[in-house]
């Protein structure tokens, strides 16, 4: 028999592939964006999702069978050179994107994200430069907690004013009550009383007392207040049944807080007990940080309005109330606004002055529909689009005016990624809150090993068993549960291949109590 002879064992395994299309095409699909078939490599997915849909097979390959050259493949988190699609063998539940280039792709300057992606640190940088916290502004003791003191805080006031007394009592001369005892109390006269707010009554002299109340001011003459468990009162007399030490029961001025003394930092983050502090010394208005105005510009055309119910074409928006909740989180103030796949609509929304910071979920990566980049750079300039992480590559840094926009992923656990890299920072900054993130971190042990990429960092969610942490997995970006039900996440920096079982990684905490 001539030729060789090819056994069920030697064919090339079928793996399981989603190819995405452009929006272009979906009308020779029946509506169908997301293209399921089976395929060893790249070039024979192609030819699959022709075969599935004939309409499409002159649409995607020229008369000589090769694939038209305006057209570009995405694999993972890279382009793909034509010559190499047939040799390109494809993993189980692998993801293709067909995308149709921009003048052979040589002017879309979203392309610039998937040849040559910025590192995480690049993107940062990028996002804060220039950045520094917002002017100041003063506001009502009612109104501050929570905000940032945007100077230090010196008091100008003594708390306690006065000596005030710290029990119920009776104020008198330590020296009259020596040597006394419950069998031989020493008798003085009642000369007085003292009440919160009110004053004393009377002076005390040598065999003299003053009835007192707790935070009534001790009277002139009186050096200690004795305990009212520790006197009896008959007749206009005090008999003093142990002994007091001068300064007992007696809060001195400026206890509490001195004149001059700095009470509070600036850049502190208030607390209630701060507030009460503030207002202990007289400290009203409060000069604080002016929060950041953050625009939150939601898009896609399959999005239901977050309380409303999933059907068979869209799905509920998560990221508008989520990405409202870590605004709020970081010190800024959110505006949501939710637009359809409208070139206008995005343009309108993104020139519009009055925000601080700019955030954009959707419509950020390199398909003919994601605009968002373009319009980026229209407006004003992008500074970076693709960043090599993963989840999270499509992100992007920009400025327009001068807003800075943060170009978030659409689906939802990207969308939180970058945020948390990209965006946070920016408006806690902004508002002179810490750069860092704001999740508690703890150092334990992997009980199984963590893979990575070298050139890339990774967000790998994890959970807790038994004091060890186990990877919960590094893709599945639009699965918004495996952050829920995740303890927290470990950051493999891109120059690792991941962490061997057994090694001690940080691992950021959504919820310390996740591990208690």
């Amino acid at each position: 028999m001539d030729g060789a002879v090819v056994t069920p064992s030697a064919r090339p395994l079928l793996k399981m592939v989603t190819v995405r299309l452009p929006a272009q095409l979906d009308r020779y699909t029946n509506g169908q964006r997301y293209v399921e078939v089976e395929a060893a490599t790249a070039d024979a997915a192609l030819r699959a999702v022709a075969a599935k849909h004939p309409d499409l097979h002159i649409r995607l390959f020229d008369e000589d069978g090769l694939l038209h050259r305006h057209l570009l493949v995405i694999v993972g988190d890279h382009e793909q050179a034509r010559e190499s699609l047939a040799a390109l063998a494809l993993a189980d539940n692998s993801d293709l994107t067909l995308l149709i280039a921009v003048s052979g792709g040589a002017e879309d300057i979203r392309m610039r994200g998937f040849r040559e992606r910025a590192t995480v640190e690049a993107a940062l940088g990028a996002a804060l430069d220039g950045v520094s916290s917002l002017e100041g502004e003063t506001v009502s003791l009612f109104e501050c907690n929570g905000r940032v003191l945007a100077e230090s805080v010196v008091s100008s006031f003594n708390v306690p004013a006065f000596r005030r007394a710290t029990m119920d009592g009776y104020a008198v001369q330590a020296a009259d009550t020596f040597g006394t005892s419950s069998y031989s109390p020493t008798v003085l006269s009642l000369a007085g009383t003292s009440m919160p707010g009110v004053g004393s009554t009377g002076i005390v002299h040598s065999g003299l007392a003053v009835r007192i109340m707790t935070g009534a001011p001790v009277p002139d003459g009186a050096d200690a207040v004795l305990r009212a468990e520790d006197a009896r009162e008959i007749d206009g007399r005090v008999e003093v049944l142990a002994p007091v030490a001068a300064g007992k029961n007696v809060g001195r001025v400026g206890e509490d807080v001195e004149v001059g003394t700095a009470v509070l930092p600036g850049g502190r983050r208030l607390l209630p007990q701060d507030v009460g502090l503030l207002s202990s010394i007289g400290h009203d208005p409060v000069l604080v940080r002016r929060q950041p105005a953050v625009r939150i510009i939601v898009s896609g055309d399959e999005l239901v309005a977050p309380g409303g119910r999933p059907d068979a074409l869209r799905i509920v928006d998560s990221n508008s109330p989520m990405l409202d909740g870590l605004v709020r989180r970081d010190g800024g103030v959110p505006d949501v606004i939710r637009l359809a796949d409208d070139e206008d609509e995005m343009r309108s929304a993104l020139g519009r002055p009055g925000a601080d910071v700019i955030i954009t979920a959707g419509a950020a990566s390199v398909g003919t529909e994601d605009r968002t980049p373009l319009l980026v750079d229209e407006l004003g300039e992008l500074l970076v689009h693709g960043v090599a992480m993963r989840p999270s590559s499509p992100a992007g840094v920009g400025r327009v005016g001068d807003a800075r926009v943060l170009l978030l992923p659409g689906n939802p656990v990207s969308c939180l990624v970058a945020y948390d890299f990209f965006a946070g920072p920016v408006i806690r900054v902004l508002g002179g809150l810490p750069q860092a993130w704001p999740y508690p971190m703890a150092r334990l042990p992997l009980a199984s090993r963590l893979v990575s990429q070298i050139g890339r960092t990774d967000y790998a969610r994890v959970r807790v068993e038994g004091g060890r942490i186990r990877p919960l997995g590094i893709s599945g970006a639009s699965v918004l549960s495996s952050v829920t039900t995740a303890a927290g996440f470990v950051v493999v920096p891109a120059g690792l291949e991941g962490y061997a079982e057994g090694t001690e990684v940080d691992v950021h905490l959504y919820d310390p109590a996740s591990i208690s």
